[in-house]
């Protein structure tokens, strides 16, 4: 693996609890690979880069990059940041105003031999598509180019590891995920891997090869965006991806394996979901997220719609059941129902995902 963490811990002196801001978090990237952090304000993600960074002291546990330790709070060694072949890009881009975009890309190239710089900035900026560009000011620039130039400033000593720090936050709603998905292009063209913090899911999914939910200083989760949606370790998880809801139910053992019982029918397709003796007298909450529920006017299982959200392509629908129970869907445009109407609906799951009954998380 390229970069190793191991039961890494972050602990600042005055902090108002005596929780870690990072307690023993343990995970690994491959070279080249984009990993994202994310997760709700306040859960350790920004602290974790920092002390990847070397911006932090560990409080506990290692970090290895490359074969090299960076940081090993067992014997004391911590190496300077600056010494780590770590590039950096911010959440406000930190350009110099006064530079142009060429100056600023070259801000960074102390270390190489002058006459090689100006091909090392064209290179920068013709990578990001920024090369007509050269000698514009920032100012002049919109928001998504200020990023690229940030992006091309960071990768011109060519670092071993680059990290993002909410690199979209600033920008428009609607430009953070085409950006993302540019981003990962250029990294990927550059053969640069990347740990990336965000709050931002659809960003995540964008962005990374490998996502880590954090919760409470601890990561909760280190898998792909699929594995997330579909198999979430546990219920903090399965809330914080994605839309959904809990609703009771009780696996029973059928002819070919478990099967879930819910309000809205039985469940057969649930060969991966624990069996019944995992949860007292089988009761448990199975996951029901938006997608996994139809419209079917066709079907015996009514529900009310008793909130509506139009998102162009489709409505996401709050529906109550004749149980009492909720659950999401989210429904093609064109079927357009009022709230207070009651429509037909179905499961159609192909991940059956349960967790034992009002369970907490341990934190």
């Amino acid at each position: 693996m390229f970069l190793q963490l191991d039961q890494v811990q972050v602990r600042y002196r005055r902090a108002s609890t005596p929780r870690p801001a990072v307690d023993g978090v343990t995970l690994a990237m491959a070279p080249g690979q984009i990993g994202v952090l994310i997760g709700p304000s306040g859960c350790g993600k920004t602290s974790l880069l920092r002390a990847v960074a070397g911006l932090e002291p560990l409080a506990g546990g290692r970090i290895v990059m490359d074969g090299r330790v960076l940081a090993d709070a067992a014997q004391g060694q911590q190496v300077p940041a600056e010494q780590r072949r770590i590039g950096m890009v911010f959440q406000d881009f930190a350009l110099f105003p006064h530079l142009s975009v060429a100056d600023n890309v070259a801000f960074g190239l102390q270390g190489l031999a002058k006459a090689e710089r100006p091909a090392r900035v064209r290179d920068m900026l013709a990578l990001v598509g920024l090369e007509a560009l050269a000698q514009r000011m920032p100012h002049q620039l919109s928001g998504g180019q200020q990023q690229r130039v940030a992006l091309a400033r960071a990768l011109a000593p060519r670092p071993a590891l680059l990290l993002m720090d909410e690199p979209f936050s600033s920008l428009d709603v609607e430009l953070r995920e085409r950006l993302a998905q540019d981003v990962r292009e250029i990294l990927q063209r550059h053969g640069t891997g990347a740990l990336v913090v965000t709050h931002d899911q659809f960003e995540a999914f964008a962005l990374g090869d490998v996502i880590g939910v954090m919760q409470q200083g601890q990561l909760a989760q280190w898998d792909d965006a699929y594995t997330l949606y579909h198999r979430p370790a546990t219920r903090f998880v399965a809330q914080f991806i994605g839309h959904g809801v809990f609703t009771p139910a009780r696996v029973v053992q059928g002819p070919d394996g478990p099967r879930v019982h819910t309000p809205l029918g039985l469940l057969d397709d649930a060969a991966e979901c624990p069996m019944p003796d995992a949860y007292p007298a089988g009761e448990c909450d199975v996951l029901l997220r938006a997608d996994d529920i139809v419209h079917d006017d066709a079907s015996p299982v009514r529900a009310c719609i008793e909130r509506k959200a139009f998102r162009g392509s489709e409505f996401l629908y709050t529906l109550r059941l004749g149980s009492g129970e909720r659950v999401l869907a989210h429904v093609p445009s064109h079927h357009d129902h009022q709230v207070g109407e009651w429509i037909g609906i179905r499961p159609e799951i192909d991940h059956v995902v349960t967790f034992g009954r009002g369970d907490a998380d341990p934190h």
